[in-house]
């Protein structure tokens, strides 16, 4: 029984739902941050908690570390796990103040000299990490790192001498594109869906959407998965749905499809729900403890985009 004054537990879903379910799973399996995650997404839980999970990974350069993103282990900071904060940050709410400012110059530290991010920093060598991030002493800028961090700090308004120089380099970096691959999109409509320039960011969607559909980067029928190639590097079977480019309603790429394709792959995220109560992790497995930390991530992903599109979870 709770003592008196003591805070109520969150309420749990009924039973059998595909919420009820992941739930069973993150309980089982997940990491404090993602439990924690996990309550304040659907059970009503706080977000003090998760920021004091979260704050478990910082660094004192305030960056962060201690493989928050789990294909990057050691204790260093790096520009993916920073990322991977400002995105638990903005999901709750937090993305601002003194706090952001002290990111912003960790990134400013390890930004190239055009002002972009690395994807990994040469700090990252002499630690475990997965063999398809390969490591260099001198990383070339890198869309993937740069254009999700550009565009959370425009979504949330926070203005930072970096910010310039990196919006520089995403504008120039995605107009620029000609071939590409799902990751790379997934950066550059991170960064486009809160450009503070509209109509220009409206049309490099446009142009996006129109190579999607081009280089066959979205698997439009999940149950013809070999009519669409999977990108080279890429794990077999790792293919990418019109969900994984527009992750809300309101995404510069749901305009990419029509309403029958985003239909028929929601069915397919939601019937990925494996008995266990989690989702699977598509990209490619290179150790046992990463594939454990990331399922929890993904199925909270997973019940985000499916609750974003109107889809019953429990």
């Amino acid at each position: 029984m709770a003592e008196s004054g003591a805070s109520p537990l969150p309420a749990a879903p009924p039973a059998h739902t595909p919420l009820s379910r992941a739930e069973h799973f993150i309980w089982l399996t997940a990491r404090v941050l993602e439990q924690r995650r996990f309550a304040y997404h659907f059970l009503d839980g706080g977000a003090d908690p998760v920021e004091t999970a979260l704050a478990a990974y910082r660094n004192e350069d305030e960056g962060y570390g201690h493989a928050l993103e789990p294909d990057l282990r050691g204790p260093v900071s790096q520009p993916l796990h920073t990322a991977h904060a400002l995105r638990v940050l903005d999901s709750i709410g937090r993305c601002g103040g003194q706090r952001v400012e002290r990111m912003c110059r960790y990134l400013t530290a390890v930004s190239t000299p055009d002002g972009a991010l690395p994807a990994i920093h040469p700090s990252q060598r002499g630690y475990p990490a997965a063999p398809f991030v390969p490591i260099v002493d001198d990383p070339p800028s890198d869309l993937l790192a740069t254009g999700p961090v550009a565009g959370l700090l425009h979504r949330n308004e926070v203005w930072h001498a970096w910010l310039f120089r990196a919006t520089d380099f995403c504008w120039q970096a995605i107009e620029s594109l000609r071939k590409t691959h799902p990751y790379e999109v997934e950066a550059a409509v991170a960064f486009l869906d809160w450009a503070p320039d509209r109509s220009r960011a409206e049309a490099a969607a446009d142009r996006l959407g129109r190579l999607v559909r081009e280089q066959r980067l979205a698997c439009l029928e999940p149950g013809r998965p070999l009519a669409y190639p999977v990108a080279p590097g890429y794990a077999p079977g790792e293919h990418h749905f019109p969900y994984d480019f527009a992750r809300t309603p309101d995404s510069l790429a749901r305009a990419w499809f029509t309403d029958e394709e985003m239909a028929r792959t929601l069915d397919h995220l939601a019937g990925e729900q494996q008995q266990d109560g989690g989702w699977p992790v598509r990209w490619r497995q290179w150790a046992p403890g990463t594939a454990l930390e990331c399922r929890p991530m993904v199925t909270i992903e997973a019940l985000r985009t499916l609750r974003a599109y109107g889809r019953g979870i429990g």
